[in-house]
């Protein structure tokens, strides 16, 4: 191969024998080294004197970069003793010995030959980015070696510290540590001001450490839009502005990747923080933000979410500002909030849309992942939600892989794109399919939102056409189907996507409906006009939006939506609550969109009744009324329920609207129920036989000593009597209720009727209370009885004094 003394003076070359003895002692090692260090290109070589050395890399990028460097350094061309696979780009051949494929590619080439087959040894690089083929790839390959080959070594690499429960995956395997060699790194913040975008604060760094030091440039920015807007507003700097990202060309890539006679400001994605070394590079700017996978399972909305980076992504991208000389670093954020960030990044398995995962777990076999060995188990709902997905595209049966599950697994995308190609493929011909699934696969390819004018616009040449074009070709030939025929991008997108199919509200509006039951809106200037219905493609919700928005559409109608999603086409009778009221119909609808209705003039009972209950679990008791006698029952009740419980039904809101079945009747809508009788409704709930006693326990009057029977008021936390003074001279022991058991508040009345006393203990007030009320009242109410000894007067309900 090459003798070791040959390679570069790279950290890693001083370990390389230790690593080859552990991996061939142990067949399992764990090598941390940071960025940097070789570990991607030397260590390969090092192990394939012991055979065929395969590296599985999480990017395609990285995986072409790593043959390119490692083929360099034996000074052959790529694709002899070293080479490359990834999706539609392949150059190795009879001599290769290393070959590095993505992840996601070693993935099916596992499930197509579990044994894996003249390979002797897997180097899984960068484990510690966690994303989502890598994780399934480890478990796979721990899985084969413990069944069908027990001698495939296997050596996992991270760039970070959190190396311990990797090392326990592979059964104990011995950890390998290497050290970077680095300069100083001087650090600097400079947060965004007031109203900028990160973009613009990036381009502000850029253009202060350009003047102020000296060094080539490595920005980090979330995407290719930002990258092409910080690239626009450097256009007038005095360097070579170069971007790096997944979707350029290779030429563009390693444009990015060689040093060049002028000074270099590379504008990269993630992958410059560990698969990539960029050369040359003294100073670093990060904007803090990656972008990493998201699903909305409630909107049913995926795609790519902008999130703050790990404080261990940030150290690895400052980290290569001092690889070759001391170095700078420039935050996009205040110092005092780097303290906040996450430790590490989320793993994808956690945030990801797991359809696809679902589908390589029921081509291995197990369809729930038990009995995989997982660095994190891919969550159960999500799961769940891919099995389901899965079922409804037909690749799944009774939870194991179909015929057709099988054939869309081959095809290496994900299984909406697969079921697109297939059907599509069969309907409009091979290669109109294949060029609307390469741009569903890649939507940086479509210069609009409008995705007819994307398409026209790359058949018509545009940056992206070649690029464009050679994936139509990989994909038209993966899959059988007439040529030439009609070419229909809203039928392939409703293919991929038939809960995506939307319909506009009303004429006025932008807002659609999608049939998964979210509401999207259709940015002005779309191009896409506004037509009843599109086949949207690609939709996200930013933050505090009221509705998503979509990023990529075409226009379909009515009998194209219904020809691609005959699975969500019902008819069905609806009775149910709907704007106040019980509405009963007879419905045609696509998912969440109705097409057609009409009234149904006579609904089933049960449903009606069903609609009633839901009304009232919605609105609340507002949709009844009480009256007087219903609401003073429903007091009496509390109260009894409230000091003796059992039998006694609580009669609060919640009580009453659970147990609503058994007293709203015969009523059949808001009218009706706001007819509803409510005292007896609520004698409905009486217990029997304890109700006989109800008014002996609760009465609604109580008889006084001046012969009246007065109203017991039993709205407060206590039963209250209000009874004016003279009636109830003589009387020393307060009234109760419930056997006694709760003491009735008096609340003594002036003639006028106007409290004067509230007392518990009527002895006590006679005593000391009623001498201080007398004298204030006997000068304004003259003509009325005020004795002074009110145990001797008799009571009487005459207001005033009678003459003898």
């Amino acid at each position: 191969m090459i003798a070791l003394a040959q390679l570069p003076d790279l950290p890693v070359r001083a370990a390389l024998g230790e690593i080859t003895r552990t991996v061939d002692a142990a067949g399992v090692a764990v090598l941390v080294a940071p960025p940097g260090t070789g570990k991607t290109t030397l260590v390969p070589l090092a192990l394939a004197d012991a055979g065929k050395v395969v590296v599985a890399e999480p990017r395609r990028l990285a995986a072409r970069a790593a043959a390119a460097r490692m083929a360099a350094l034996l000074g052959e061309p790529v694709g002899r003793t070293v080479g490359y696979a990834v999706r539609g780009d392949r150059k190795t051949s009879k001599d290769t010995r290393i070959e590095v494929v993505t992840s996601g590619l070693l993935v099916r080439r596992l499930q197509n030959d579990p044994e894996l087959s003249g390979v002797d040894t897997v180097l899984l690089d960068e484990c510690h980015e966690r994303h989502l083929d890598a994780d399934l790839l480890l478990a796979l390959l721990l899985d084969a070696r413990d069944g069908l080959r027990p001698d495939l070594r296997l050596l996992a690499t991270s760039a970070t510290v959190a190396e311990g429960r990797l090392a326990e995956l592979l059964g104990g395997a011995p950890v390998i540590r290497v050290a970077a060699r680095t300069f100083p790194v001087e650090m600097r913040y400079l947060a965004p001001l007031r109203g900028e975008r990160i973009e613009q604060c990036a381009a502000r760094a850029v253009r202060a450490a350009v003047s102020e030091l000296d060094g080539d440039v490595l920005v980090f920015l979330p995407g290719a839009a930002e990258i092409r807007r910080v690239t626009e507003a450097l256009r007038s700097i005095d360097a070579d502005v170069l971007p790096l990202h997944g979707r350029l060309s290779t030429a563009d890539q390693d444009a990015a990747l060689t040093p060049g006679p002028r000074r270099r400001v590379v504008l990269s994605t993630a992958v410059a923080e560990s698969s990539l070394t960029v050369p040359g590079v003294r100073i670093v700017i990060d904007a803090g933000q990656s972008r990493v996978a998201r699903v909305d399972h409630r909107r049913g909305l995926s795609g790519l979410a902008t999130v703050r980076v790990s404080a261990a992504v940030a150290d690895q991208r400052a980290g290569r500002a001092g690889r070759e000389a001391p170095g700078w670093v420039y935050r996009c954020w205040p110092e005092h909030e780097h303290a906040t960030l996450p430790r590490y990044p989320e793993p994808e398995i956690r945030t990801a849309d797991l359809t696809r995962l679902a589908l390589e777990l029921a081509c291995w076999g197990t369809p729930d992942g038990t009995g995989l060995r997982w660095w994190d188990p891919p969550p159960a709902g999500p799961l769940a939600v891919g099995r389901e997905t899965l079922t409804a595209l037909g690749a799944l049966a009774d939870g194991k892989v179909t015929a057709r599950g099988t054939a869309m697994a081959r095809l290496g995308l994900h299984p909406r794109l697969a079921r697109a190609l297939l059907d599509g493929a069969a309907k409009l011909g091979a290669d109109n399919a294949a060029e609307v699934v390469a741009i569903l696969d890649d939507d940086g390819l479509a210069g609009s939102t409008d995705l007819d004018s994307s398409l026209r616009a790359l058949r018509n040449g545009s940056p992206s056409t070649t690029r464009w074009r050679r994936e139509t070709r990989r994909l038209a030939a993966l899959v059988e189907g007439p040529r030439g025929k009609t070419n229909d991008p809203a039928l392939v997108t409703a293919l991929a996507h038939p809960e995506r199919l939307a319909r506009r509200r009303s004429a006025s509006t932008p807002v659609y409906l999608m049939a998964g039951g979210t509401a999207v809106e259709l940015p002005p200037g779309s191009g896409l006009g506004d037509p009843e219905w599109l086949a949207v493609a690609v939709a996200d919700r930013p933050p505090g939006a009221a509705h998503g928005r979509v990023r990529l559409a075409a226009r379909a109608d009515e009998q194209l939506a219904i020809a691609a999603a005959p699975a969500l086409l019902v008819t069905e009778e609806q009775v149910a609550w709907v704007d106040g009221d019980v509405v009963a119909r007879r419905v045609r609808r696509l998912g969440a969109i109705v097409l057609h209705e009409r009234a149904l003039p006579n609904p089933p009972g049960d449903a009606v009744r069903a609609a009633v209950l839901d009304g009232l679990r919605k609105s609340g008791l507002e949709l009844v009324r009480f009256s007087a006698a219903a609401q003073s029952l429903r007091e009496r009740l509390d109260l009894l329920h409230r000091t003796l419980g059992d039998p006694w039904p609580a009669v609060d809101d919640n009580a009453l609207l659970a147990n609503a079945e058994s007293w709203i009747g015969n009523a059949r809508d808001r009218a009706s129920l706001s007819r509803l009788d409510m005292t007896n409704a609520l004698r409905v709930l009486l217990p029997w036989p304890a109700a006989t006693r109800l008014e002996e326990l609760v009465p609604e009057r109580v008889e006084v000593p001046s012969g009246s029977k007065v109203r017991l008021d039993y709205s407060g936390d206590s039963p209250a009597l209000p009874v004016k003074v003279q009636e109830v001279f003589g009387w020393t022991s307060s009234p109760t209720v419930i056997d006694g058991r709760v003491p009735v508040v008096l609340h003594l009345l002036s003639p006028a009727g106007r409290p004067v006393a509230v007392t518990g203990d009527l002895a006590s007030f006679w005593a000391s209370g009623y001498r201080q009320v007398r004298s204030e009242l006997r000068g304004r109410y003259p003509k009325h009885r005020w004795p002074e000894d009110p145990m001797a007067a008799p009571p009487t309900r005459h207001s005033i004094q009678r003459r003898s």
